[in-house]
């Protein structure tokens, strides 16, 4: 299944015809939230917004199609196709769609680690329109804690930065591994924003945190832009979603204080170490987008 008329959806198009990951909802939500972002549409656009939604909306759940039912609530040129086929669901109240939710939410994080960089901002830009989730904000994380995962990525220490992101999200080992070697870079920028990192800290764990991305400035500039473009909101929604993907080994609490430290393993790098990693954060990047 390809749509020209959708040329970016064309990878998420091929993952779903995969076996073992259902992404059906989230392409019939992305595709929805991409047709709505134009007031017209060419007669071949919405042809084929007709065809692939209607076939999509035919295999999802309830609650998907209630949610694009929501999107194109406020729309005013929906197709009279999709009108009446949305307009047949009839509420079922007693249902429950527990189970159905959470098998579409690890559905929708396996989609978004097996798409490309240009779908996964995608998927990032429109988990408003299908997602009423609220991630755990992570207002109170520590300068240690943020110290502490530089420091890891500076010793090209992913297995540490993974086990302190862990516990800082409040996510499963599995999922904080992902994130930490992940060769494209999105999932740190996630983590990051989520956590209230600073552009400088951010742009250091870029470079030294995996040689995937930190040999190419090119890509350290992209994903810079991509943090500082990202919207607080979308991030973290994409946490809400990695929260509930798995149970963490331990409690959030106790690496988001600073005092609670002293309960856990304080970072073994010598104190002026600290005090000289922590003192660029007060220069000037030369990797900060748009300088030289």
């Amino acid at each position: 299944m390809k749509s020209s008329a959708y040329p970016t959806l064309d990878g998420l198009f091929d993952l779903a015809c995969r076996d073992g990951v259902d992404i059906r909802p989230t392409l019939l939500r992305v595709l929805t939230d991409l047709y709505i972002q134009k007031r017209s549409h060419s007669s071949e656009e919405e042809t084929q917004y007709v065809e692939l939604a209607l076939g999509l909306l035919e295999t999802v759940d309830a609650a998907t199609r209630a949610a694009v039912a929501a999107s194109l609530a406020n729309y005013p040129a929906v197709p009279p196709a999709i009108r009446h086929k949305l307009s047949a669901d009839k509420p079922q109240p007693n249902s429950d769609n527990s189970a159905a939710t959470e098998a579409d939410t690890d559905d929708l994080v396996e989609v978004f680690f097996a798409a490309v960089s240009e779908e996964r901002r995608l998927i990032l830009a429109t988990l408003d329109a299908g997602l009423s989730a609220t991630a755990r904000r992570r207002a109170s994380t520590s300068s240690e804690v943020i110290h502490r995962l530089e420091t890891a990525a500076l010793q090209h220490n992913a297995g540490e930065f993974g086990r302190i992101l862990e516990r800082a999200l409040g996510i499963s080992r599995r999922l904080a591994e992902r994130i930490a070697r992940d060769p494209s870079g999105e999932p740190i920028i996630i983590a990051a924003k989520a956590l209230g990192m600073t552009a400088a800290v951010l742009q250091r764990v870029l470079l030294f945190l995996n040689p995937d991305i930190g040999q190419s400035v090119e890509r350290v500039h992209d994903l810079s832009r991509f943090f500082d473009d990202l919207a607080q909101e979308s991030a973290d929604r994409m946490l809400a979603l990695w929260q509930k993907t798995g149970r963490p080994a331990a409690s959030v609490h106790e690496t988001v204080h600073w005092d609670d430290e002293r309960h856990g393993t304080r970072s073994r790098a010598p104190a002026t170490e600290r005090r000289s990693v922590r003192g660029r954060d007060e220069q000037p990047s030369r990797f900060r987008t748009g300088e030289r």
